[in-house]
């Protein structure tokens, strides 16, 4: 018998031999994907928008239309990714998706036209907050199940640590070398970085890597077991599929809105661009301590509350808003949507797997993130919108702040059911 036990362990892989859980490097590089999203979403495009727009001579509203056709178009992305992860995998699925990324953003950072800024944003906004979105989130999804929400949790802190970060060197290389300059860098930290990243390190599941679930006990083999879940199909007969769907979407269309023209928000309060950027800081790194909290509250019995508390705290911030004048106050405010919006993402990132299982993950997630990129593309139209009818940019954040609300209490009631019992439905 003992040289049964030599043999098998001189057959472990090298992850088989590690002496934590290989889950936790997936987790990091998922995290640090995240962030690599930035410039396909809003908040980093927010950061060059008003510089591009006035080297291209573009007007505010023009570039809300191309913003919204590149998102529409981009959509489609999200779908594509997830069946790519669920055919081969998210090692060979990230990989490619950080190479088109960081090819797209090169060729945007020399764009000279109108029409050729079309065409890069629809292919930053695609594979950015698209693509790169689904792929990243579904990696810790397909790792984790007993030990989701610390995962999750973990998981956003990097991207919090990482979008706080590339937020400020971002906005200071705009300042000191100009938006192409900065554009281009973070292009070739995508094709250099990310993409060499995900080829080493990604695995796609731990059955894969001869592994057990985090959730399953030593008596039970991996070969024994396996992804198990809920489809499509019963994921969308749902309630609690809509609740939570509809509430991040609408959170996704305020989102997208306030960081797109938040340089021109803030300048009709009086703040200036550098308050501007220590602002879009605060709202990353608020969004980091509060999904600490978040990736704790997810061990309660109703994760659904958890999407609730972060809707409530957004409705809050919203409301205030309209009244902030003094930079203490900007500060308030940011902090406020920022740990709301930190509370929301781990909800979105958690409540999918926890609920609907990892066998069509990638599926069930591309949908959702459709239908919130689509929310997402309309939400900056809305907020022009409001500016040409009122003159300012209040009526977005009071409108929306009641049904923001509203959506937190359907959120509280509506229950949410847990794979383990719907995969059996």
């Amino acid at each position: 018998m003992p040289i049964l036990k030599n043999a098998s362990f001189d057959n472990k892989t090298l992850i088989q031999r590690l002496p934590f859980y290989y889950g936790w490097v997936n987790v990091l590089i998922a995290g640090i994907a995240m962030t690599a999203t930035l410039p396909g979403r809003t908040h980093g495009i927010g950061l060059i928008e008003k510089p591009l727009c006035d080297e291209l001579h573009i007007p505010e509203s023009v570039f809300d239309a191309m913003n919204f056709w590149a998102v529409i178009l981009g959509a489609s992305f999200s779908w594509l990714a997830g069946l790519l992860l669920d055919k081969f995998g998210s090692r060979l699925t990230l990989t490619a998706i950080a190479l088109a990324l960081g090819s797209s953003v090169l060729f945007m950072s020399r764009v000279e036209s109108s029409l050729a800024l079309r065409a890069c944003l629809t292919l930053v906004r695609g594979f950015g907050q698209g693509a790169l979105t689904v792929a990243s989130m579904a990696l810790v999804g397909k790792w984790f199940t007993c030990r989701l929400g610390p995962a999750m949790g973990v998981f956003l802190v990097v991207v919090g640590f990482g979008f706080a970060a590339v937020t400020l060197g971002l906005g200071e290389a705009v300042i000191r070398f100009g938006w192409r300059v900065a554009w281009a860098g973070v292009g070739w930290a995508l094709l250099a970085g990310l993409a060499a990243l995900c080829c080493l390190f990604v695995r796609n599941t731990p059955e894969a890597c001869g592994l057990a679930m985090d959730e399953e006990t030593p008596e039970k083999s991996p070969e024994e077991s396996g992804p198990t879940g809920a489809t499509l199909g019963i994921a969308l007969r749902t309630p609690a599929f809509w609740v939570v769907t509809i509430g991040i979407s609408l959170y996704g269309l305020i989102w997208s809105a306030i960081t797109l023209h938040n340089q021109r928000i803030l300048e009709e309060h009086g703040f200036g661009e550098r308050q501007f950027y220590i602002a879009m800081a605060v709202l990353a790194f608020s969004g980091m301590i509060s999904n600490l909290l978040g990736g704790w509250l997810t061990a309660l019995p109703s994760m659904g509350k958890l999407l609730a508390i972060g809707m409530l705290l957004l409705a809050i911030a919203l409301v205030a808003f309209p009244a902030v004048t003094s930079f203490t106050g900007l500060m308030a405010y940011a902090l406020a949507l920022g740990s709301a919006g930190g509370i929301i993402s781990v909800a979105y990132f958690a409540l999918y797997p926890y609920a609907f299982g990892r066998r069509h993950l990638g599926h069930i997630q591309g949908a959702a993130q459709i239908l919130s990129i689509f929310a997402s593309a309309i939400g900056p139209i809305l907020l022009t919108a409001s500016k040409d009818w009122t003159g300012s940019y209040h009526l977005m954040f009071l409108s929306t702040a009641p049904i923001v609300a509203l959506l937190g209490v359907a959120a509280w009631i509506v229950p949410l059911p847990h794979s383990t019992s719907i995969s059996k439905a």
